[in-house]
This record gives structure tokens, sequence and C-alpha cells, in this order.
């Protein structure tokens, strides 16, 4: 298992999601595994573009939200903090609206001062729609003097 604690629970990261862009995007974390996190998000009027269709913008915030977030259950958060640094996107596949899209994000990399993650999205078919890549920088909170 990467995680730094074994007692993280979907409830504890679904409730991070309040009152930011993950909550306004509706992102649901659905699994947590021994070495990757899932999510999905509906795609709809928050997540479309102007032809109906999931927003390559929308995709782009669910790899990097998932990602990060992921990066962020890899360390010591009472002594680090996780900043997304570079994410590309290929998107490979239109999504319309009125459906879910699902994100997985597993790590490539998981070092002392940067992650790299690889977040792929697939459709209610399974099929890729997005794959991307997230570079993190782990950085040390400031300490209180």
């Amino acid at each position: 298992m990467i995680w730094f604690s074994d007692d993280i629970t979907l409830a504890a990261i679904n409730a991070t999601s309040e009152g930011n862009m993950a909550g306004y995007l509706n992102i649901e974390y659905t699994e947590l595994g021994d070495d990757y996190l899932a999510a999905s998000m509906p795609v709809g009027p928050k997540t479309c573009q102007h032809q109906g269709l999931l927003s390559g913008g929308a995709s782009v915030a669910l790899a990097e939200t998932v990602g990060s977030v992921a990066a962020t259950l890899c360390v010591d958060r009472a002594q680090y903090y996780c900043l997304g640094l570079d994410i590309n996107a290929n998107h490979l596949r239109k999504v319309e609206a009125g459906s879910n899209v699902y994100a997985v994000a597993k790590p490539l990399h998981v070092g002392r001062t940067t992650h790299v993650w690889q977040i792929h999205i697939t459709n209610e078919q399974g099929q890729l729609i997005c794959a991307s890549r997230l570079t993190v920088a782990v950085l040390a909170k400031k300490r209180a003097v």
C-alpha cells in the first residue's frame, strides 16, 4: 500500500471537496485501492462546453483533483503538502451531457520531493476518453516559531 496512513476513508476524502472546485463539479471519490484512487464526475451544465459535450478543461480539472488528492494521501499531511507542477491531457473521445465519467489515478513515481501520477478518465462504457499525467511537488509546511 502506498498511502501514508491506513485509516483513510472515502467519507473523509469526500469531505475535503466541500466548498471548493471538487464540490462544485460534484466529483465523488468512489474507491481507494492499494495503489490507486478512483472518482466519478457527472457530465452536465457545470462540466460541458457550449455544444453540450464534456469540456476538456473539466477533464483536466478532474484529473488534477484526483491526482493531487492521491498524492496528498501519500505524505504526512502534518509536515507536507502537494502542489501541481505540470499536467498534460490527451482528449481521445467525446462525452455527451447526461452521463458520468470515471477517473483512476495511479502513481508512476512517488518520490520524496516529486510525484508523477497517471490519470485515466473513462466513459460509462469503460472507453478511455482522456489520458493525463500530473507531476506534483511535495513541499514542507513552514514550522511555527
